[in-house]
């Protein structure tokens, strides 16, 4: 049980409604994260804003869920796992397989993917203050300095979700439970 209140399109705060209905529109249900960040109108608009910004960074779809997962599994969010579990396999096109590794924080196999989980973990674990060599590793994958700071844009908008749904306690929806840690 949510220890803040899940809203619904017909509960949340009526700045937090518009949103709501977006995330519906979305997913086909309301993820119990919106629930639970509709009940600060603010931080559900920063979280769907941030959404949409780092949906248009030059890392792939599969390079951003690398991010989301591997923050996920650090910050100890399985909800936020299951959901980037779902995009990996259901949008990004990505095996089960290389997710599974991502859930263990093992390699996946693809030496670039693993070189954003890499980094992500560096960068997470060092509050942004990676070594010289985490950096250069990053670079040599074949990637740039502007994917360097979009990996922290994206660490930025999990860590929002992660700590939201630790603080709330909130309950993996049904329709992302087959997603979770272990049911893959």
């Amino acid at each position: 049980m949510s220890r803040l209140p899940l809203q619904t399109l017909e509960t949340a705060p009526e700045d937090s409604r518009p949103f709501v209905e977006k995330a519906i529109a979305n997913n086909g249900y309301l993820p119990n994260l919106i629930g639970v960040l509709a009940n600060a109108p603010v931080a559900l608009e920063t979280y769907m804003t941030v959404s949409g910004i780092n949906a248009r960074a030059s890392l792939s779809l599969a390079e951003r869920e690398v991010v989301q997962i591997t923050a996920a599994r650090i910050h100890g969010c399985d909800f936020c796992v299951a959901g980037h579990t779902a995009i990996w396999l259901k949008k990004a096109g990505q095996s089960a397989e290389a997710v599974r590794a991502l859930h263990e924080g093992a390699a996946t196999g693809d030496a670039k993917l693993d070189a954003v989980a890499a980094f992500a973990s560096a960068v997470i674990a060092r509050r942004g203050a990676v070594d010289d060599a985490d950096l250069q590793a990053f670079l040599a994958a074949g990637y740039h300095q502007q994917q360097a700071l979009e990996v922290v844009l994206g660490i930025s908008l999990a860590t929002l979700c992660n700590f939201a749904n630790s603080l709330a306690g909130t309950p993996v929806n049904p329709q992302l439970q087959p997603y979770l840690p272990g049911a893959v």
